[in-house]
């Protein structure tokens, strides 16, 4: 489900376009916050914030006419487009606030809403029901709180300012703390 940046979000989140213009000097062409973010009915309190996305790399230096906003327009997904890449902030609320109360059906919808149904790689006797898993090198910052890298053979806590180099495995994000975690996504296209 998507809506806006300022309803039902804790703190919408600022972004800045900046670029060269005709003469080559750097400005700001875009101040405020993203226009759009997921969330996800089943955990209140869950926002995902697409940033940016690209369609290649390298990725387009220059405006080339195109509209500022226009990596938002982009089809959603949670992987980047092939090629691409994806920039994404997510706060995560404390499970003990779903947890228990998320059917199989709830997990495959926030999937779907997403653009990514395929990533879903829970099922019966998955560790975490929002396992996931895409062909994507990500790397993952913790900017607030705690949480708890769930992969099949292992747990892994983390806290602010730690971070992770996702290479396209099978795993979920679990907040254990008891207080909202804000993380920070960079997603980039991968082979496997």
């Amino acid at each position: 489900m998507t809506t806006s940046s300022t309803s039902n979000s804790a703190r919408p989140i600022r972004r800045i376009v900046c670029l060269d213009d005709t003469r080559g000097k750097s400005l700001a062409i875009s101040d405020g916050p993203v226009p759009t973010m997921h969330i996800d009915p089943a955990r209140p309190g869950f926002e995902s914030t697409r940033l940016w996305v690209t369609d290649r790399s390298p990725a387009r230096m220059k405006n080339a006419g195109r509209p500022i906003h226009e990596t938002v327009d982009m089809p959603h997904t949670i992987e980047p487009p092939a090629g691409g890449s994806v920039c994404r902030m997510v706060l995560f609320p404390p499970d003990d606030t779903w947890s228990g109360r998320v059917s199989a059906a709830d997990v495959q919808r926030y999937f779907e809403a997403m653009g990514s149904p395929s990533a879903q790689a829970g099922g019966s006797g998955a560790p975490h029901p929002y396992m996931q898993r895409t062909r994507t090198l990500e790397f993952c910052l913790v900017i607030e709180g705690e949480i708890t890298l769930v992969l099949d053979t292992a747990e892994v806590q983390l806290g602010q300012g730690d971070t992770v180099v996702q290479r396209g495995t099978r795993h979920a994000w679990s907040n254990r703390s008891g207080k909202p975690c804000l993380m920070a996504f960079s997603s980039h296209d991968g082979c496997w």
